[in-house]
């Protein structure tokens, strides 16, 4: 009997749920948060400092639309998520279940941010504040990074979670890629120099108005 009970137990798993790190996730989330913002403000001048290159129009700005800042946040999020998930995937729950959310909830939470401000200040001002722009970015990494590290250190969810963060991260990046050959006519995407809309979307065919580097 004592032998048929040992071979019974040798079947279960005895392994529990999974013991998360969560000071390693943290730290992780804080070197994204570094990352993203600084590599976000580093292409902002990519595109005018690859004379125009269109292989550097699917991840620097073209213009000063909105959502061409956007993709600013996204593409290192995308590159931090991959190595993230090299040294992270076994040692955490719902991986791109959190990841996707995060990528979603940092252009929303910018958005937001930056047309709430807008609103107050533009009566006010009759302007923004470069302050405040770079504010509404940082804001939005964070925003983010919360919703990675809660959602990494959470229960396990079922796979069809990670199915759809996967679906949000190829849509954002379907977007993204294409959004300066393909704009919709939509106040996202419209270029907002000077914090005016010039009625231009996508690649312009004149920058000399625009350029931040003139004697480069």
């Amino acid at each position: 009997m004592t032998s048929v009970d040992s071979s019974a137990d040798a079947k279960v798993d005895r392994s529990g749920p999974l013991k998360i790190d969560k000071r390693r996730v943290l730290a992780w989330e804080i070197g994204a948060f570094g990352v993203i913002n600084v590599v976000a403000g580093s292409l902002h001048f990519a595109f005018e400092l690859s004379d125009f290159n269109q292989v550097v129009a699917v991840f620097g700005s073209v213009n000063e639309s909105t959502f061409e800042h956007l993709k600013l946040y996204f593409w290192p999020a995308l590159v931090y998520a991959l190595v993230q998930h090299a040294y992270m995937r076994n040692s955490v729950n719902n991986y791109w279940w959190g990841k996707g959310l995060a990528m979603l909830v940092t252009p929303l939470t910018i958005i937001f941010a930056f047309y709430f401000y807008l609103g107050i200040a533009l009566p006010i001002l009759g302007n923004g504040l470069l302050v405040f722009d770079i504010g509404t970015g940082v804001l939005g990494v964070l925003a983010g990074n919360i919703v990675s590290y809660r959602i990494l250190t959470a229960d396990p969810k079922p796979k069809r979670y990670n199915t759809a963060g996967l679906v949000i991260v190829g849509v954002l990046a379907v977007l993204m890629a294409t959004a300066a050959w393909y704009p919709p006519e939509f106040f996202l995407y419209e270029n907002f120099f000077g914090y005016e809309y010039t009625g231009e979307y996508g690649i312009l065919d004149d920058y000399s108005d625009y350029l931040v580097f003139p004697d480069r």
